[in-house]
């Protein structure tokens, strides 16, 4: 899961945002010998990695005065700028030369502005998004897409190491973001796919599980339909990653469309599906959800 931490690498990490995702990273960051200091708006989920050894903090600032680096793990854009420049935020406790990584999905162009607000104060930035979900969390076994300074980038692997399988270096600040938000296209429309074609196989009186053997074992498998539409036959619609947050993860997709131009037609309908969802009150499925716009 791990390397051991490079001669001169810093070891000591703060984490802010102990969620479903957090939470199991910042406990991979303890098993791999990090000191962690960890600070969540809920105290009570930080209990389980306080007897792991974590330290808890009162605020995001006392996070940041206690860390060399501090990685912010929470919902959107609006989220990481609190913790970041807001009232006790993690800016009023950093030391020159310290390092912030935000692991969240958010836009790319607020990031970029985050990292030149804390270059004025000495200190560096990385974004730092990830895939593979919750159980991806635990495994430690993430896609990572990092982007930022490759010499910033090359002090804090053994800490990306810890925590992910996939570490992958994007390029300058934002493009960590950026990639992401491919991988939430190409992610979304796959499952897209999936759904339908389940839909299409009942519509035609297909034996699903026969279907679904034929369809893996070619081109069309993909991790959306491996993994995603089992659970929808069993008709578990639990998040592992929820509707809401795949919504917010295409809108913040469909916004820097915009800003690039260009026609991609397949952001646009997924995200009208997506939002459907949302209107329907599905918000809190699993992505698998999506069938129950039409499979209530």
């Amino acid at each position: 899961m791990s390397e051991e931490i490079a001669p001169g690498a810093k070891r000591q990490v703060g984490f802010v945002g102990i969620g479903i995702m957090g939470e199991p990273m910042a406990a991979n960051l303890l098993r791999a010998g990090f000191e962690v200091t960890v600070f969540n708006r809920t105290r009570p989920k930080c209990e389980r990695l306080s007897t792991l050894g974590a330290k808890v903090a009162e605020s995001s600032r006392q996070v940041a005065v206690a860390s060399e680096i501090v990685i912010t793990m929470v919902s959107d854009t609006a989220s990481v700028e609190q913790v970041l420049l807001g009232e006790d935020g993690v800016a009023g406790g950093l030391k020159p030369g310290a390092v912030v990584i935000d692991m969240s999905t958010i836009s790319p162009l607020a990031t970029m502005e985050f990292g030149k607000r804390l270059e004025t104060m000495g200190c560096a930035m990385l974004d730092a998004p990830v895939s593979g979900g919750p159980k991806g969390a635990r495994e430690g076994t993430l896609g990572i897409m990092v982007g930022g300074s490759r010499a910033v980038f090359d002090g804090c692997l053994p800490i990306f190491q810890a925590m992910g399988k996939t570490i992958t270096y994007t390029g300058q600040l934002g493009n960590g973001q950026k990639t992401k938000m491919v991988n939430q296209l190409v992610g979304a429309t796959n499952l897209l796919g999936a759904v339908e074609g389940l839909r299409l196989a009942r519509k035609a009186g297909l034996d699903v599980p026969t279907t679904l053997q034929a369809v893996m074992s070619g081109a069309a498998n993909s991790w959306m339909l491996a993994n995603l539409i089992p659970t929808i036959l069993k008709e578990d619609f639990a998040p592992g990653f929820s509707i809401r947050l795949q919504h917010k993860d295409l809108r913040l997709l469909t916004d820097w469309i915009t800003s690039l131009g260009g026609d991609f037609p397949a952001a646009q309908m997924v995200f009208s599906l997506f939002s459907q969802a949302m209107e329907k009150g599905l918000e809190g499925q699993g992505n698998q959800g999506l069938i129950n716009i039409w499979e209530p």
